[in-house]
């Protein structure tokens, strides 16, 4: 029985570790992990090989916990340009096959082949030969799950992660994948793990035996989306490589050269942050509405606590007002503006974007003129950093400790997929 749609997620594994083995074969016999600059202590572990993971080293941590785990662990400095060539190159060679890859991120992507048979025959053998033809050309290994939807088929490519080749059909979905924990359904995160736990969902099969009506009583219209992501009822198209998906936020992080200890540090990176966020609106002409601050303390617990604007804004004293407002909520300080505990890292956010008018809602609130003095001012630093660099003008505030904020988040924020929610 021939399938109406054919869906490959292709995931390369272990991608920046792999690509520099790779490069140098030597680092596969020793523990290896990809990481940043531990001198500015831009250091967590990106990714790590096998011999790295056998230690329990993990991506997200550290470079100092996973070298406490493993004292011979090899650190590799993380080369974006070059880990951004070879996972081009490795998409290039799915475009070669179909005009529809859309990507997740560097390393992962949906190919749809539904209409390639005509051209190379049999679905599953094409997924395979193209499997094979990144390993023959670029030496890189990719974990690939085929089915009938792209939720199954990331689901696929998740469930064997060392070159897997796994099918998930209309006919046997079911035995696939109904067993599995409820966390390995894309999108359902720890937090929303616990909450489908608590009402005794534990696997994928309890939640696709669930009726919609109760679902949505419970969890909501993301709890339907989910649902029916469980009984195979996503039918999202993979888009094609020249679509440009709407941005729905921006967000920019740091972890710190050093922790946290008192508010004014919190201050100064929070500037920083703002200051990027801003001018990162402006340059595609919208305005967000929703400011969220994302804690990392020293333990590595994260926290988060977000607030809605009166207004939509792209001006950094706004988003900074926001973001401290959120900081003294979260972040209890004594008189001396001292912490009760250390923090690691810190990530602001907006959202709620929309396109920027020349009608502005500050007119609701008589600021129109003082915020477009402030916008003129900006757009003017905006100018200076893109000509001279980011270091060239900076608010004094930021000059206070030169060390925690030597950083340009613009020039370093990272692209996440967007989810469908």
């Amino acid at each position: 029985m021939r399938w109406k749609r054919y869906i490959i997620h292709a995931d390369l594994n272990h991608c920046y570790a792999q690509i520099e083995e790779m490069l140098d074969p030597r680092l596969r016999t020793i523990p290896m992990a990809v990481g940043g600059d531990e001198t500015k202590r831009h250091g967590i572990i990106l990714a790590k090989n096998d011999k790295a993971r056998a230690f329990g080293v993990r991506t997200g941590e550290s470079l100092r916990e996973a070298l406490r785990k493993c004292p011979k662990l090899y650190i590799v400095k993380a080369c974006y340009d070059k880990y951004l060539y070879y996972t081009s190159a490795v998409k290039s060679i799915y475009r070669n096959y179909s005009d529809r890859v859309e990507s997740f991120g560097l390393d992962e992507a949906w190919i749809d082949i539904s209409d390639s048979f005509r051209l190379f025959g049999d679905p599953l053998a094409l997924a395979k030969r193209i499997q094979d033809e990144v390993f023959v050309k670029l030496g890189l290994t990719v974990s690939m799950g085929v089915s009938f939807n792209k939720i199954f088929a990331k689901l696929g490519s998740d469930m064997d992660k060392e070159k897997g080749f796994v099918i998930i059909s209309p006919t046997n979905y079911k035995e696939m994948i109904y067993r599995r924990p409820i966390g390995d359904l894309l999108y359902v995160g720890e937090a929303t793990k616990r909450k489908l736990n608590l009402a005794g969902i534990f696997t994928i099969g309890d939640l696709a035996a669930l009726e919609p009506f109760d679902i949505e009583k419970r969890f909501g219209k993301n709890g339907v989306m989910l649902w029916r992501f469980a009984r195979g009822y996503d039918e999202s198209e993979v888009e094609r490589q020249d679509h440009k998906r709407d941005v729905k936020s921006l967000s920019n992080g740091i972890t710190a050269v050093r922790d946290l200890e008192t508010f004014d540090d919190v201050k100064m990176i929070l500037s920083v942050l703002a200051q990027s966020l801003a001018s990162r609106l402006r340059d595609i002409k919208k305005e967000g509405k929703v400011v969220t601050l994302m804690i990392r303390d020293s333990d590595l617990n994260w926290s988060s606590r977000q607030m809605k604007l009166p207004f939509s804004t792209d001006i950094e004293t706004d988003i900074l007002k926001a973001a401290l407002k959120l900081a003294e909520k979260s972040m209890p300080y004594d008189h001396f503006n001292h912490f009760k505990k250390r923090y690691r890292s810190l990530t602001l956010k907006i959202a709620d974007l929309k396109e920027r008018s020349a009608y502005s809602e500050y007119d609701l609130f008589g600021l129109t003129a003082a915020k477009e003095k402030e916008r003129s001012l900006e757009m003017a630093i905006d100018e200076i950093h893109r000509r001279f660099g980011f270091d060239k003008c900076q608010r004094l505030l930021t000059k206070m400790d030169k060390e925690l904020t030597d950083f340009n988040p613009k020039g370093e924020h990272v692209i996440h997929p967007e989810s469908w929610f």
